[in-house]
């Protein structure tokens, strides 16, 4: 018999997990968001249990808005860690997972991305990633000398243009660049180093790069878009993708989507990961994994609840919680709207069963059930070709993370679907990604 195919796991690890009431679980540390002692267990735990990377979400501000009144002071969604800052003191605690985290391509300079991403390459031994983002919101703007944000098609123009300067970046140095030869006095081979000279429409770097070529070649570039713009920045560059589908079947077109765009920019279908992001509520039984759940939704906060409602359904607070959700008032319903008001309606949910829904994954897929059912879920996606592995977003941190290695991750290996050692001592090796070539070196045939 055929041996089932081998998943990829990231794990999520911003806030105290991806439930709105996270933070007040019994078990949970309210403060654990800016402690690094969390943070470093989270990734020694996962390393342990072999997961391919731990990863960082970010945003430069605080997204969430006091709407209604009151729910951002309720909101955990506010305080953290910056990203890059915390993985480059995890890397020397960590030997092989890999240390992914995003950076804004509107609010940073190409430079400055290559040259701290590159940094932490070599820090950690080759387990770099970056994960692209263009800045959405309005919060972001402010921090930035921006009255508003750019607009959708200059935000992915621009983003478009600076991965693309990003990696000329990295391939400044040569492999075979450095020579430290003490008796001729030749630090490196200037052949070997390459000044990038790059002028577009939204930058202009010369560079070359102040850092080497790293261990990967070029760290693991993420990307999690569902644009147009985003899925051909995907198709060109990216190694991993977050996707972010509830159901199969559109999982199933998005992969075929996105992985049919790779052969034009000279690429092989399994050069790239799609990892769609779930949360689990896990149990060993049924009623077991229900009651983590409902546990949690108990605590959600109705100003917190209805934050989650407010940007597409209006103020709901005039309306009984138990009661149905009503249409939204005049205007055009937004399709975001639209998918909110059909979940409701298919499933007959009130106003705060509704919420509870959207807040108890971030508005992302949830799964509540058996480490059984849990990896049948995951094996029907891959089979179906909707997936490559998961992106593992725990409701509560540590334990949902705890729960799903003591629980799922026993199941998985009992299948044979997944590790249980690394591959290599890369992100890149044990992602089962080739090393980029050095443009410089393909061009002169070496």
């Amino acid at each position: 018999m055929a041996a089932r195919r081998q998943i990829r796991l990231g794990l999520s690890m911003r806030y105290l997990g991806y439930h709105a009431a996270a933070w007040r679980h019994p078990l949970a540390d309210p403060g654990a968001a800016s402690n690094y002692r969390h943070f470093l267990y989270i990734a020694q735990a996962a390393e342990a249990a072999k997961f391919d990377m731990v990863f960082l979400a970010d945003g430069i501000g605080i997204r969430t808005k006091d709407e209604p009144p009151g729910a951002l002071c309720r909101s955990h969604q506010t305080a953290e860690l910056e990203p890059l800052t915390l993985l480059s003191a995890l890397a020397p605690m960590t030997s092989r997972i890999g240390l992914v985290s995003t950076a804004s391509t509107t609010y940073n300079e190409p430079f400055h991305i290559a040259r701290k991403w590159a940094s932490l390459d070599h820090i950690s031994g080759g387990r770099a990633g970056w994960n692209i983002v263009t800045s959405w919101s309005q919060a972001e703007a402010w921090n930035f000398n921006r009255d508003e944000h750019l607009d959708y098609e200059t935000r992915y123009d621009r983003a478009a243009e600076f991965v693309e300067v990003v990696k000329g970046l990295w391939d400044s140095w040569e492999a075979d660049a450095m020579l430290h030869d003490k008796e001729s006095g030749l630090f490196f081979n200037p052949d070997r180093l390459h000044v990038l000279n790059h002028k577009g429409t939204h930058f202009k770097v010369r560079g070359p790069l102040s850092v080497k070529r790293t261990p990967q070649g070029r760290p693991i570039l993420v990307q999690a878009g569902a644009s147009e713009q985003g899925l051909e920045i995907a198709a060109r560059s990216a190694e991993v993708v977050y996707s972010a589908s509830h159901d199969v079947d559109s999982a199933r077109d998005y992969y075929q989507n996105l992985k049919s765009r790779l052969a034009k920019h000279g690429r092989d279908w399994d050069h790239m990961k799609i990892m769609p992001g779930i949360t689990l509520f896990i149990g060993r039984t049924e009623a077991e994994a229900r009651e983590k759940y409902d546990l949690l939704n108990a605590l959600v906060a109705p100003e917190i609840g209805l934050s989650y409602l407010y940007g597409q359904l209006g103020d709901l607070r005039g309306h009984d919680l138990d009661g149905p959700v009503p249409d939204p008032p005049g205007g055009p319903v937004k399709s975001i709207a639209k998918n909110l008001l059909a979940l409701a309606r298919k499933d007959n949910l009130t106003i705060r069963q509704l919420y509870t829904t959207i807040a108890a994954g971030f508005g992302g897929r949830i799964l509540v059930g058996t480490p059984e059912q849990i990896v049948d879920d995951m094996e029907a996606w891959v089979e179906a070709g909707a997936a490559d592995g998961f992106n593992i977003c725990p409701p509560v941190l540590p334990l949902g993370l705890d729960e799903f290695v003591e629980l799922v991750m026993p199941e998985l290996r009992r299948r044979g679907m997944f590790r249980t050692e690394y591959e290599g001592a890369t992100l890149r090796e044990n992602l089962g990604v080739p090393m980029p070539p050095n443009r410089h070196t393909t061009a002169r045939g070496a």
